[in-house]
């Protein structure tokens, strides 16, 4: 492994003071981030779908059930090992339908483009679009352009919103998830934030780092048609499964352990990670979720999620406890001892996704 990192441009993830004006890490996906929710947006549009804090909205339509999402993305750089910010956005939709127990149907895109970006850039970002709507099993059915000053837009800006059908029988959703729930993570953690790092700043690595970005219907799909009860799932994109796991035990008022020994981190994240001082639980993911669901289906859930190829290596990571405080999440470390895992205030890699 030889990094050759400018390490002034790293973010330290130290608390940010508090102001009147907006910083990176309030698009963090950490404390910032929660704040900024909680005290703008969630007073000027309060209503009980949003209230929910889920990946998508649950709304009804006669007697469909539908989920109903929207994203953006500013990754940096818009190409990066296995990826780019097109089939980023896909899947990231795609995800957060996946993530209400829907089947992905439709999706709209709005690009952002700055003056004088490259038609052969844009067009790699286009057609990696189309081939992962197709993976996804979606359709992009609607659309919009707009070009900004050089100089204001950063290359390319994607929004996209995704409309699908929901298959679970229950509501998903972390009011959902009981004391006693067994926390199954679905692989192994950080590749996508080391993958962009590595471009971003020239890091060379003993084995390459691909993005994990891939969608997500499939594995959720098995769990339902081997009739487990989820009562909820959350993919794990900014801040990671840590940040994850915070949204939820403060969103369900419950208390939350995890083992690091069961964690799967593969060797050259773990490596890239300590030697840039990051936490592999912050890092973030894009193709990656957890499920809580009853102890007792826990072994049923492992089976169905190894039958697919995105999942095939899900673990049981620990289990919603007691023993820990309401809102806080516990990390038994590999030494036997306990750590909080809290939320991040500042950002460990911006522009990420």
């Amino acid at each position: 492994m030889r990094p050759t990192i400018d390490m002034a441009n790293l973010i330290c993830p130290a608390p940010a003071p508090a102001g009147d004006r907006i910083l990176l890490a309030h698009g963090g996906g950490g404390r910032l981030t929660q704040q900024l929710i909680e005290n703008v947006f969630l007073p000027a549009f309060a209503n009980p779908e949003l209230e929910a804090r889920h990946d998508g909205a649950v709304l009804r339509a006669g007697t469909a059930r539908l989920a109903f999402t929207t994203d953006s993305y500013v990754v940096r750089p818009l190409i990066f090992p296995g990826g780019t910010i097109g089939d980023l956005a896909v899947n990231g939709t795609v995800n957060d339908l996946a993530m209400c127990g829907a089947r992905p149907l439709w999706l709209s895109a709005g690009f952002i483009l700055e003056e004088g970006l490259e038609m052969d850039t844009l067009r790699a970002v286009v057609e990696s679009m189309g081939a992962a709507a197709a993976a996804a099993g979606v359709t992009l059915v609607t659309g919009d352009t707009k070009v900004v000053d050089k100089g204001k837009g950063d290359g390319i800006f994607i929004t996209t919103a995704g409309v699908g059908i929901i298959e679970a029988p229950n509501e998903i959703r972390p009011s959902a998830v009981m004391p006693g729930d067994s926390v199954i993570l679905s692989g192994d953690l950080g590749r996508h934030g080391i993958a962009i790092l590595s471009v971003r700043e020239g890091l060379e690595f003993e084995a390459p780092i691909t993005t994990d970005t891939a969608p997500l219907w499939a594995p959720v799909e098995v769990l339902l048609r081997a009739g487990i009860e989820l009562h909820c799932l959350r993919d794990l994109t900014r801040g990671g499964l840590a940040s994850a796991l915070n949204e939820i035990a403060v969103a369900r008022e419950v208390g939350i352990r995890v083992e690091e020994a069961e964690i799967p981190v593969s060797d050259v994240v773990r490596g890239a990670c300590e030697i840039l001082g990051l936490d592999s639980l912050y890092v973030a993911n894009e193709g990656r979720f957890v499920v809580f669901v009853p102890a007792a289906q826990e072994q049923a859930a492992l089976e169905a999620l190894s039958s697919v190829a995105i999942s095939k290596n899900a673990a049981r990571i620990g289990a919603v406890s007691e023993g820990v405080h309401d809102g806080q999440v516990v990390l038994k470390t590999g030494i036997g001892g306990n750590r909080v895992l809290d939320l991040l205030s500042g950002e460990q890699l911006p522009r990420i996704c």
